[in-house]
């Protein structure tokens, strides 16, 4: 395996590798290679195999039995798509509920040092601020406020979030494949402004999202803020036991 495709480190290059033979050609709990088989074979070090491993477990492709080896997970192709995973349209859809999203600004602002530090820039560069309200069935459920960096970005349009969800867009138009993103919540109460656009009561409970997505050159392309509503939304958490 050579050091370099298209930029990409040796690690990534294993799992995409690893994560296309799980998807083309094995079921559920194969079992992989051990460790030092996938070393031997595509001549990488030991310490690039457990990472580009301890990645696909994270991501749902694998999982682990001490003194056995490594398996493929059920879930496996529930996590191919993470643009489908974070995509509030599909999950939507998914429970019968019909999805909408109406722009409510887009505009170029400079990025203070919170926005600079999270989408890896420096400060007072120039970034897209987006802000958004995603409904089901005319309900307003979430608003969003997103930053996203211009460099890959260049011609975006508010036309063009209008007529797409953003992550078509990232893929579609300007060809920005994500290859993870991480959130976090918090719970806390609606301020004025959002309970106003929610149309729920000031201070009502609702749940704080900040999310960080990253494209295949670990480049963070967006950085989120959403507020959703308590009463319409909940968290499915699953935790896996390494045994190791």
């Amino acid at each position: 395996m050579k050091n370099t495709s298209n930029g990409q480190p040796l690690y990534y290059q294993l799992i995409d590798f690893l994560k296309n033979q799980i998807e083309n050609e094995m079921v559920v709990h194969d079992k992989l290679p051990s460790e030092r088989e996938i070393e031997k074979r595509f001549g990488v070090s030991r310490t690039t195999v457990r990472l580009a491993l301890q990645e696909l477990e994270s991501d749902g492709y694998v999982y682990r039995h001490h003194g056995k080896g490594t398996f493929v997970s059920e879930l496996s192709n529930k996590t191919a798509d993470l643009a489908g995973v974070y995509s509030f349209t599909e999950q939507m859809k998914k429970i019968g509920r019909k999805p909408n999203t109406q722009i409510l600004s887009f505009e170029q602002v400079e990025a203070d040092k919170r926005i600079a530090k999270s989408l890896q820039i420096s400060l007072g560069d120039t970034v897209y601020k987006v802000r958004r309200l995603r409904l089901a069935d005319d309900e307003p459920l979430m608003v969003e406020t997103s930053y996203l960096p211009i460099k890959p970005f260049l011609s975006l349009e508010k036309e063009q979030l209008e007529q797409k969800p953003l992550y078509d867009v990232f893929s579609e138009d300007f060809a920005q494949k994500i290859r993870l993103a991480d959130e976090e919540f918090y719970a806390s109460i609606a301020a004025e402004e959002d309970a106003e656009v929610l149309r729920i009561r000031s201070g009502s409970p609702v749940l704080h999202l900040i999310r960080l997505t990253y494209n295949m050159k670990n480049e963070v392309i967006e950085y989120t803020l959403s507020v959703a509503r308590a009463d319409q939304f909940h968290y499915k958490v699953r935790h896996i036991r390494n045994n190791e």
